[in-house]
């Protein structure tokens, strides 16, 4: 059996900086540290973090005055922060640059009297937050079916934002609906697409193009792990969301001669060993492991001033 290896995979420039806010927060100021849900979408990460004496909650309320908190990667709206505020706690901000390009975005068309079609997932935190900084404008877009029973008040006055984790392919059919409807919508910028969603899903494609069976390595809260698997199995693949490498079941793999493994942008490389370990332990006749050349995306944000010291 051959097991190939996906390239790029894994962390993101957005997932390591806010990884590494929360471990420099912990060294400089001391546990407790508080996050505002979990800092990114990955038990092995949050447990890791856990351990460590990072707190994680939900509700600004439940941090005590005076006490660090750290907004995680996918954003909070302006109300967690005016929450925060009342609650008297100080706060770091760990927001991936890419969604805070979005907020900045969903205001500025907010002042100017624009309505937004959001294309993204409904109960999804990035979603959530971005749809607080213009609450009053924001109209959620998840299906071809929700463009096309879109209404607003000025067919002219219409922009359109995406969710991060989506790619262009994601939000190909929904924006060409809605071009459709409304001939003068203002289309999102090409770098408002995620950099690292977009590379992990051409990396699955070329996957799809030799395995019969592919292996994602991520947590099912992960909107960016669940569209590789989605990718893989649109392609006519086998594809399996894993969390662990215990989660493998032998009989995946029993006619597999090929097999892709691939991670989430929020799934550290030492799950990806590990599942590498176990098809090796689970392969009848041996296997060979195939790793293309590491891609350099070249990409890296800056950690906030309170850390750069």
């Amino acid at each position: 059996m051959r097991i190939l290896l996906a390239s790029p995979r894994g962390f993101c420039a957005g997932v390591d900086r806010a990884i590494e806010i929360v471990e420099q927060a912990l060294e400089r100021f001391g546990p407790p540290v508080y996050v505002r849900h979990e800092i990114v979408h990955n038990r092995h990460v949050v447990e890791g973090l856990r351990a460590k004496g990072a707190i994680f909650i939900e509700d600004p309320a439940d941090v005590p005055e005076g006490a660090l908190l750290i907004y995680s990667a996918h954003g909070v709206s302006p109300a967690v922060r005016e929450a925060a505020a009342r609650q008297k706690v100080r706060t770091i901000d760990a927001t991936c640059p890419l969604v805070t390009k979005v907020h900045v975005e969903a205001q500025r068309f907010d002042r100017a009297g624009v309505e937004i079609a959001l294309i993204g997932h409904a109960g999804h935190v990035e979603v959530e937050g971005t749809m607080g900084h213009a609450p009053e404008r924001i109209h959620l877009v998840e299906t071809t079916d929700d463009a096309e029973l879109l209404e607003v008040s000025d067919p002219t006055q219409l922009a359109v934002l995406t969710q991060t984790t989506l790619s262009v392919d994601d939000t190909r059919d929904v924006i060409a609906v809605l071009e459709r409807r409304f001939p003068e919508v203002r289309l999102p910028r090409k770098g408002d697409i995620c950099y690292a969603t977009q590379n992990r899903q051409n990396a699955v494609k070329e996957l799809t193009r030799k395995a019969d069976l592919v292996l994602v390595v991520g947590a099912p809260e992960s909107s960016n792990s669940n569209r590789l698997v989605e990718l893989a199995r649109k392609s006519g693949v086998t594809a399996h969301l894993v969390q662990t490498a215990k989660e493998i079941e032998p009989a995946w793999i029993e006619a597999a001669t090929c097999v892709g493994v691939t991670a989430g942008a929020s799934a550290p490389e030492v799950l990806v060993e590990a599942v590498v370990e176990r098809l090796r332990e689970l392969a009848p006749n041996g296997a060979e492991v195939v790793a293309p050349t590491p891609v350099d995306e070249g990409v890296v944000f800056q950690l906030p001033a309170e850390l750069r010291s």
